[in-house]
């Protein structure tokens, strides 16, 4: 048997928190909480999304520090009949894991002088958050959840099952960029830059106290499978005990077509199930070493079983660095419009796993080795993809800035261990936003952003999966002093349902397929907050 029981724990972890493609969060700064367009900009947060835009700022130091709380709510609802979470009215096949990240900073600076400006910046480029299910996911139970039925169809009065199931899973992909910026002239800005990411993921997670209901008794399940194991290996000893009873009977003289009259075959017959009457030294013979291959088998599977359901728990972690080239243009051919152009490289992440010997997730036995989820030293990849972003904005009169935006995602040329190839097309994004200056210190400002996902249904897992969004934005900013600005933004995103069909294995025999269907859903709110600071004469 090599079905896992932490199947959801070998899957991509790694997404976009909040915006952004598949892999790549594009929310990296407040003023992009309360707007959601800002590649075009030529503010701070330009070290991120527009780096050419740096040289309209004015000459001298530039600082932003931000962060944003994110909460996102996940939940998976399983049609699957036999799972707990289905049967429980309160509910009805939902799973539903909560993803906190209380902590999701941007921190930007720049130092403009002349006709150049040199920045950096530091900020999750990917992930950023945890997410924690209380009772775990669907994948852990489909396995367990066969065994009722399974088991009934043996003869055996197992009635339900209980598991202790918890899982936490975190990933975060950090960035520390920088970028030279240049002003050809005052229309054309050029910038080059690079990002060095460092990505990290944890996995830990138990499934515990796996119990069967065995005629009204709960019976821990590892016992019940080494007690049938034990039973079975005794009848397969019997049995080759009672047809070598009989062949020595032939090999005295009797023959193959006599009638069956040895005590020790009938009375093995009889206590394993099986009628004598009638059977001749032939048949009993072959009867009973069909039923010593059939005892040998039930006994090495049951006590498969009874290895894989003892208390299991998965601590692992996963680490990986790459680096990301970002090339960028400012075109400024009249002074109420802007447009910026940003294309930033494929990121190659090959992953490196470390974990404990007793924390690996024991997933099956093939010829007698045990298979573990996680393996010391084990390679993985999760490139994150190329990134065009194009982006514009409009200042019809001085108190109202218009923007839109557009960000393409080259998911299907990144290198995700095959999952790429499960993509209908690549990820985009859509957006229009815009300020208004209520006075000369006081603006505020709203934006919309939709994005639009290739995922099809053979991509989404339970624990991971990609769903198309539609987000609004809302929020201010206000200049306390001149050299310091505080901006506030709130944001909200809606998902588009999504669903994961598959044929499910039951009892892992690879004779019956079960159809079945997880419908997926999210939702995300935000809050974010930064500080700009100014020390340096006025921009363009």
């Amino acid at each position: 048997m090599k079905r896992s029981l932490f199947t959801a724990l070998a899957v991509l972890l790694a997404g976009s928190l909040f915006a952004g493609g598949i892999v790549t969060n594009t929310n990296q700064s407040a003023m992009y909480t309360r707007m959601g367009n800002r590649a075009a900009t030529v503010g701070i947060d330009a070290v991120y999304y527009n780096p050419a835009g740096l040289t309209k700022l004015g000459n001298g130091f530039h600082f932003s520090i931000n962060n944003q709380t994110i909460g996102q709510t996940r939940t998976v609802t399983t049609d699957y009949s036999s799972l707990l979470n289905y049967r429980d009215p309160d509910n009805n096949g939902e799973y539903t894991g909560e993803v906190s990240a209380p902590l999701f900073p941007g921190v930007y600076g720049v130092f403009k002088i002349g006709k150049w400006a040199f920045s950096a910046g530091f900020n999750p480029v990917g992930g950023g958050g945890s997410a924690t299910y209380k009772t775990g996911l669907p994948s852990f139970e489909y396995l367990i959840s066969d065994l009722t039925p399974a088991l009934m169809t043996q003869g055996q009065d197992i009635r339900g099952y209980r598991v202790n199931a918890y899982f936490d899973g975190s990933s975060v992909f950090y960035g520390l960029q920088a970028n030279v910026s240049y002003a050809i002239n005052d229309m054309i800005s050029v910038a080059l830059g690079g990002r060095y990411v460092m990505a990290n993921e944890k996995y830990s997670g138990y499934l515990k106290e796996i119990q069967l209901n065995n005629a009204g008794t709960w019976v821990p399940a590892p016992l019940y499978f080494s007690q049938s194991a034990t039973a079975a290996a005794a009848a397969a000893a019997a049995a080759a005990g009672a047809s070598t009873a009989v062949q020595t009977e032939v090999a005295g003289g009797a023959l193959l077509t006599d009638p069956l009259t040895n005590a020790v075959a009938i009375g093995t017959l009889t206590s394993l199930g099986v009628n004598p009457a009638g059977m001749t030294n032939a048949v009993a013979i072959g009867t009973l070493n069909a039923m010593n291959a059939g005892y040998t088998e039930g006994a090495a599977q049951a006590t498969t079983y009874s290895n894989l359901l003892v208390d299991q728990d998965v601590d692992a972690e996963k680490t990986a660095s790459g680096f990301t080239p970002i090339v960028s243009v400012n075109i400024q051919p009249i002074e109420m419009l802007n447009i910026a152009v940003k294309y930033e490289l494929k990121t190659s992440l090959e992953f490196t796993t470390s974990v404990a010997a007793d924390k690996r997730g024991l997933i099956g036995v093939d010829n007698g080795v045990p298979v573990y989820m996680f393996t010391d030293g084990q390679k993985t990849n999760l490139d994150m993809p190329a990134y065009l972003s194009v982006g514009a904005t409009l200042r019809p009169i001085k108190s109202l800035l218009v923007a839109g935006y557009y960000g393409y995602f080259f998911d299907k040329d990144a290198n995700w261990d095959g999952r790429e190839k499960l993509l209908e097309s690549n990820s985009f994004e859509l957006g229009l936003g815009a300020e208004y200056s209520i006075s000369e210190k006081f603006l505020v400002s709203a934006g919309w952003l939709m994005t639009q996902t290739g995922a099809t249904s053979d991509y989404q897992t339970d624990m991971s999966y990609s769903l198309s969004t539609q987000g609004f934005n809302v929020g201010f900013a206000w200049d306390i002093l001149p050299l310091l600005q505080l901006n506030v933004g709130g944001q909200y995103v809606m998902y588009a349902d999504g669903e994961n069909k598959f044929e499910h294995d039951f009892a892992s025999q690879g004779v019956s397929f079960i159809p079945v269907t997880e419908k997926l859903q999210k939702s995300v709110w935000a809050i974010g907050v930064g500080v700009n600071i100014t020390l340096a004469s006025k921009g363009k």
